[in-house]
This record gives C-alpha cells, sequence and structure tokens, in this order.
C-alpha cells in the first residue's frame, strides 16, 4: 500500500520522529504457520513475561477475527500485540532482551508492525485511557482502533448486524488493511484499519448509510459496556515475510 524510501532514509526520517513523540506505541500481528497451538496459549502464558517489561505502561494481547471487522469466526493464524512504551529506547530494549517477546518473533512466520502516533482518543480501554494524544505531523496514513466491550444482555441484537458492518467497511474507500482483533471472543472485540488520508475516514464516516445505520443503532440498543475509539498517524510499517 505504501511505498518506502531506502532503509537508511526511512530509519533517520523515523528517529527524528521518534525524537518528538512522549510515547511509543506498536501494533504487532504475528502470524503462524507452526506453532499455532502455542501461539493460543499464550494469550495467559505471555503476561506474567510482559508485565516485567521495564517501561512497558499498558499492553492488549489480541486475537483475531478471519472476516472483515468484527468477526464470529477466530483466524487462529495471526495474534496481535498492542503496546505502549514510556519511550522508543525503552521498547528497543525490551525487544532485544525480553525472552517472551523474541519467542513471538523466533516462532511465528511473519511479522506486520506498525509504530502509531496517537492524534485523537476518546472513551476508555478496560477503564483506562493509555495513550497520549499529540500533534499530527501531517501527510501520512491513518490507522484506526476501534474497541468496545458489548453488554451482555445485548451479545445477540449486535452479531446479527456484524454482516453488515463487515460489508460497510469492505466497500469503503481509501481503506488499506483491515482486521478484526479482540481480547475476548463475542465480548471484547475491535478492529485495526489504515486508511490513505483522515479526509479518507470522514468519507466512510458521513457518506456510508450502513455505516451510519451502524453508529445510530450502538447508540440506540446500547450494545456497548465500555468503547474506545482511537486514530493514529502510521510512522512506520515493517512486514517480515516468511523466510
Amino acid at each position: 500500500m505504501f511505498l518506502k524510501p531506502k532503509k537508511s532514509v526511512l530509519q533517520k526520517q523515523i528517529n527524528d520522529i521518534f525524537m518528538l513523540m512522549r510515547q511509543a506505541v506498536y501494533l504487532h500481528f504475528f502470524s503462524y504457520s507452526k506453532h499455532r497451538f502455542w501461539a493460543f496459549t499464550q494469550m495467559q502464558r505471555a503476561h506474567a513475561g510482559l508485565q516485567q517489561c521495564k517501561g512497558l505502561q499498558f499492553y492488549k494481547m489480541l486475537g483475531t477475527g478471519a472476516g472483515a471487522g468484527f468477526s464470529l469466526r477466530p483466524d487462529f493464524s495471526t495474534y496481535a500485540l498492542l503496546t505502549v512504551w514510556d519511550n522508543e529506547q525503552r521498547k528497543e530494549k525490551a525487544f532485544d532482551k525480553a525472552a517472551v517477546l523474541q519467542a513471538f518473533f523466533d516462532r511465528s512466520a511473519e511479522q506486520r508492525i506498525y509504530s502509531l502516533r496517537p492524534i485523537h482518543t476518546h472513551g476508555k480501554w478496560s477503564g483506562q485511557s493509555p495513550f497520549e494524544v499529540q500533534k499530527p505531523l501531517g501527510d501520512k496514513p491513518i490507522g484506526v482502533i476501534t474497541r468496545a466491550t458489548l453488554n451482555p444482555s445485548r451479545l445477540l441484537d449486535f452479531w446479527r448486524h456484524v454482516p453488515q458492518a463487515s460489508r460497510a467497511i469492505k466497500q469503503a474507500k481509501g481503506v488499506g488493511f483491515f482486521k478484526g482483533i479482540g481480547e475476548w471472543p463475542f465480548v471484547q472485540q475491535a478492529t485495526f484499519s489504515i486508511w490513505e488520508s483522515a479526509e479518507a475516514i470522514r468519507t466512510f464516516a458521513y457518506e456510508s448509510q450502513a455505516h451510519a445505520s451502524i453508529v445510530k443503532k450502538t447508540r440506540e440498543r446500547k450494545w456497548y459496556k465500555e468503547d474506545m475509539f482511537n486514530r493514529f498517524e502510521i510512522i512506520s510499517e515493517t512486514i517480515n515475510p516468511a523466510t
């Protein structure tokens, strides 16, 4: 989706940006051809190791969905890790030395890595507001994370309308990547999507009748017990393919 400059130029640009950032926010997708059962067990077992990482302010271990956006069908080949660090140096040190993080790289066949600069946030995630909003740099792709904890009494009603929401994002213009992510199946759900620009997001939000209908029903039917909407500039995208 994105044209990447030569590595040395890209790295210098990223380093300059990191100097201005108060947080280092990363979203990793790890895809597995082997070790799938091991990856599944890490949804619980990895917590002890992650909690020992110095400088890690907030993290979420996330499964992924096989469909577009929210999905009832899990993707057991791909898992995600969202991390928020004090700074880039703490993040780099942890990924170099922490056995729990090294194991994700060693056992996964592919890694898709996004460095994110928070530029808008609304709502709570597990009762927290983990992202420090920063001034947009401009002229960068936009990543969006929407997440929600569903009201147990509204589960069936919500999932009946999921296909409508999935069709809306599939048909959207300006979206280059989207994936359903979540902490717990059926109850704690999220999506990550990448857009060409903030304008593409606004067009989708205000001109998509299917999306507008879902937003209206969300409020009227009180589907969410807790929800959060986050917008980020994509500082870097790295894809390490299977070897």
